[in-house]
């Protein structure tokens, strides 16, 4: 497969660029992806990887002698590695950056103002309004997704379950924002065009992924849910999996995204910091370059199952 098209709605991770384009212009905001929420689960990495009490460390190592006695080392074994990168990247340039520069998940917004949210109070109450109805619609959706999960023939777990929900203010704010650009839209029908308001994630082991990928997608399609994108990462260099999106009939939108246990990991817990700082704007062009190199060698240790380089993109015509 050649280079991957990213969608044209930017929930997708801004990941497709080679790690060697790193003096290309920064995009505008708007077309920023949206952050995955996944710093709340870094530090557990961190103390999971990192070395602890003698017991716990010599285990790590004892794993790492096994690896290496048979010539190979995989993914977990590169884990700790890649937090030192990771760490010695943000130490080196922690001090480089502007005054006040700071990850934020609000960077690319324009509607979180020092008053609050800055849309119009009828709006506001409108979209507080429209985003208690996806809850509702997420309830029943997420029974047939975790219905599917028990019977899916590969092996197939949901994975995040318990981040299936965009928070409300990012929904407010992603409401607000298509409002902004084209004035004639409801809140009702900017909400159903966020593609990841609800979210889910299936992992499968290797050996299974692209049979899972067909089974995951029958399962849903016989419950009555409509695929209308797929976009296959899986030859990206610095990121792995498929993201695909799905329609409920009653036109509210929601996200799939396929992985392998190594590939899951490596998006929640190795990348959102270089992720993060990618995204945000007041990143300079060399160190975005440095951490488009860091996931780029994160996802190099990922293996890639057997067929997944060869599941077709696909996007409805209309969406």
């Amino acid at each position: 497969m050649g280079s991957l098209d990213l969608p044209s709605q930017t929930d997708e991770p801004d990941r497709a660029k080679p790690a060697r384009d790193a003096s290309a212009r920064r995009p505008p905001a708007g077309e920023l992806p949206d952050p995955d929420e996944r710093s709340r689960v870094y530090e557990a990495t961190r103390a999971y990887f990192s070395p602890g009490p003698a017991d716990e460390a010599g285990q790590g190592a004892e794993s790492s002698r096994q690896a290496d006695a048979v010539g190979e080392r995989g993914y977990p074994d590169e884990v700790p590695r890649f937090l030192e990168m990771l760490a010695e990247i943000e130490k080196r340039w922690s001090t480089m950056r502007q005054p006040g520069a700071r990850l934020s998940s609000d960077a690319p917004g324009a509607h979180h103002k020092e008053g609050g949210f800055s849309s119009s109070a009828e709006l506001h109450k409108e979209t507080i309004e429209v985003v208690s109805h996806v809850r509702e619609v997420e309830r029943g959706l997420s029974a047939d997704v975790q219905a599917v999960e028990q019977e899916n023939g590969c092996g197939g777990s949901l994975a995040g379950f318990e981040h299936r929900l965009k928070g409300e203010d990012r929904l407010r704010e992603k409401v607000a924002e298509k409002i902004e650009a084209e004035p004639g839209m409801t809140a009702s029908e900017a909400l159903h065009e966020v593609a990841d308001a609800i979210r889910y994630t299936y992992c499968f082991e290797p050996e299974n992924y692209t049979s899972g990928y067909y089974d995951i997608k029958e399962r849903l399609e016989s419950r009555g849910y409509e695929m209308y994108f797929s976009n296959n990462y899986w030859t990206n260099p610095e990121y792995k999996g498929i993201n695909t999106r799905w329609v409920i009939r009653d036109g509210q939108r929601f996200e799939v995204q396929l992985h392998t246990p190594d590939s899951f990991h490596a998006k929640h817990h190795m990348t959102h910091i270089a992720y993060e700082r990618i995204r945000d704007p007041t990143t300079s062009d060399e160190e975005r370059g440095e951490l488009r190199e860091f996931q780029g060698e994160v996802s190099s240790w990922i293996e890639v199952p057997d067929g997944a380089t060869e599941i077709p993109n696909y996007r409805k015509e209309g969406f």
